[in-house]
């Protein structure tokens, strides 16, 4: 799915959060994302997956410049914007918008769905006149197979998967070539999680949108997404096409995340993979790999040197020392 120049592009990507720390203690940091690259093509869908913690929303809000970047790169359509400051980078803001986990939080209860959607369009200079704006808002909302009548209405009038078919349509109402989708679905139920996966899929074959989906639904991701990358501790430790990822991972944390995926068929048989201890503290990484402390395959060159993420002969890139993964 990449091209020769991605829409996007992230290329080692950091952000450090300052801990407050007492008089006599030095400061520490808190390593939310600790080095991610890898970049998003027009009409591709990029899936992070991973544990709550690992950094995944972190990575999504500092894209967006949200959150402003320790250090790293980032290029949009052949343009940095890591480096811009908030007066250039709000006339880019347009072509990248965020659908949020929460739709009912992060849309104004006091504001009717027109209204909503008529926001961005004014603030980027998109209409001049109402009958321009009453236009645009029924199309979107036509988009995002919303009845016209739901323009007059307030938020809390709707259920959730309607507020976020309302999200998605604030995203698409400046022009959005990206879109960042932080846990978009996971609020919702698995019948509705199924529609609005649709809705995205068809507003990306329709229009050429990019999505960043951040998830933790791996179920979700096999269905709707062109590659994964599978982010642990703040560091991406595999990134591959679907069918690769999910047929053979490379890396062992990968392989327990699929083992847990649920399987359809109660008479189907899957070898759940335990890890045994908790995440570390991204406060206090580990040395060498950051996975080291809970993996069943690690082994002394593990726990002092930190693994790159390096090409596999089936394509995909996993940061492990190990060529493959011993049968389970």
């Amino acid at each position: 799915m990449s091209t020769p120049t991605p829409l996007l592009q992230v290329e080692d990507l950091k952000k450090h959060f300052a801990v407050p720390s007492g008089p006599f203690r030095p400061r520490n940091w808190l390593r939310a994302v600790d080095g991610v690259s890898f970049d998003i093509a027009r009409g591709e869908t990029l899936s992070l997956v991973g544990e709550s913690g690992c950094g995944k929303s972190t990575v999504g809000r500092t894209i967006l410049r949200l959150l402003p970047p320790t250090s790293g790169r980032l290029t949009l359509d052949g343009q940095r914007i890591d480096t811009l400051p908030q007066s250039q980078m709000r006339l880019l803001r347009k072509r990248m918008q965020v659908v949020f986990q929460d739709p009912f939080s992060s849309l104004n209860p006091r504001m009717t769905v027109r209204g909503i959607l008529a926001d961005p369009m004014i603030n980027f200079g998109l209409v001049r006149s109402r009958a321009e704006i009453d236009a645009r808002v029924a199309t979107l909302l036509d988009k995002v197979r919303l009845p016209a009548d739901a323009a007059r209405r307030y938020p809390h009038e709707f259920s959730g998967g309607q507020r976020q078919r309302i999200s998605i349509a604030r995203a698409l109402a400046p022009g959005a070539d990206l879109i960042v989708c932080d846990e978009a679905v996971s609020a919702l139920d698995v019948s509705v999680k199924a529609q609005i996966v649709n809705l995205l899929s068809d507003l990306q074959a329709e229009l050429g949108l990019a999505l960043l989906f951040i998830s933790h639904d791996l179920a979700i991701v096999e269905h709707m997404t062109h590659r994964v990358a599978v982010m642990y501790l703040g560091k991406i430790v595999e990134i591959a096409d679907r069918r690769t990822l999910f047929s053979r991972p490379r890396h062992p944390y990968t392989r327990a995340l699929l083992s847990a995926v649920p399987v359809p068929d109660p008479k189907a048989k899957r070898q759940r993979i335990v890890l045994t201890g908790d995440v570390p503290s991204p406060l206090n990484p580990p040395s060498g790999c950051a996975f080291h402390t809970r993996c069943p395959y690690a082994f002394d060159r593990c726990r002092v040197e930190g693994p790159a993420l390096r090409p596999r002969a089936s394509g995909q890139l996993a940061a492990c020392h190990l060529d493959d993964l011993p049968p389970v």
